[in-house]
């Protein structure tokens, strides 16, 4: 055999060089340590120890529909639509016997109704054929149903069955960049940087506390600094008042789950 011949016979017969697998991205640090968090949390809580969503439902169904029309529009706006289509229809069965322009006739004050109206009735007849018209408690199922994302699922999840979960809409993204709790460039990163940090302890009413915060405090345009209740752990650059930071006893070391 010649020389040629081994060599391509030796680069036919040797083993493709193994993937690399792509290091995994490393999430930006929340700007707080852990007792700095806790004594947050802790604030949230004794201001809102039950927090409920604002969102009219009155079973996991109707809190599907719910969420599912809330996007771009106000829970107001939506609870006063709902509150007469959920009379009529609490069920994926009652909605379909509905019908799409009906629902559309019920939900026309919401903005995108049109879509939304045909989203609600598709929502309906998947729960229908795939889960007996039952809403399944899994974010991956719950995701498969028509005008339903990973927001919607979480917020589902958390207000239907109790799971823990971090829905960042608006208000939490806004929250979580503005202070540094989690500066995350998609809501995703926000999501999951809250969800690393947060103690375990606050973590299922967190998403409402935050929701809340940002709704009725640290608001968009200007934030209301001088009536909010953690103004002195706050690490935001906008602020619109002085106050003095809080002394929080620090850290010594790393702390696990914020720096890894």
């Amino acid at each position: 055999m010649t020389k040629e011949k081994s060599a391509k016979k030796a680069a036919g017969s040797a083993k493709p060089a193994a993937k690399r697998r792509k290091p995994a991205k490393r999430l930006p640090k929340c700007r707080y340590s852990h007792e700095e968090l806790v004594e947050m949390f802790e604030r949230f809580r004794k201001q809102r120890p039950e927090p409920i969503g604002e969102l009219y439902h009155t079973n996991p169904y109707t809190l599907v529909v719910a969420v599912a029309l809330s996007a771009q529009a106000t829970d107001a706006g939506v609870n006063r639509a709902t509150r007469h289509l959920f009379k009529a229809a609490d069920t994926p069965q009652k909605m379909l016997a509905l019908g799409e322009e009906t629902v559309r006739d019920y939900i026309k004050t919401i903005g995108l109704f049109r879509n939304k109206a045909k989203n609600v009735i598709a929502l309906s007849q998947k729960l229908i054929d795939d889960f007996g018209g039952a809403v399944p408690k899994d974010r991956d199922a719950l995701t498969t149903l028509p005008g339903v994302g990973r927001k919607t699922a979480n917020v589902v999840m958390s207000m239907a069955f109790g799971i823990p979960t971090m829905a960042v809409d608006t208000h939490i993204f806004r929250i979580g960049n503005r202070i540094g709790l989690a500066p995350g460039k998609t809501p995703d990163e926000v999501e999951a940087i809250l969800m690393k940090v947060i103690p375990d302890e606050f973590l299922y009413h967190a998403h409402h506390w935050l929701i809340l915060h940002g709704r009725y405090t640290c608001v968009a345009r200007k934030p209301k600094c001088e009536q909010c209740i953690i103004a002195d752990l706050c690490k935001a650059k906008d602020k619109t008042c002085d106050v003095p930071a809080a002394i929080v006893p620090m850290p010594r070391g790393v702390l696990p789950g914020m720096d890894d």
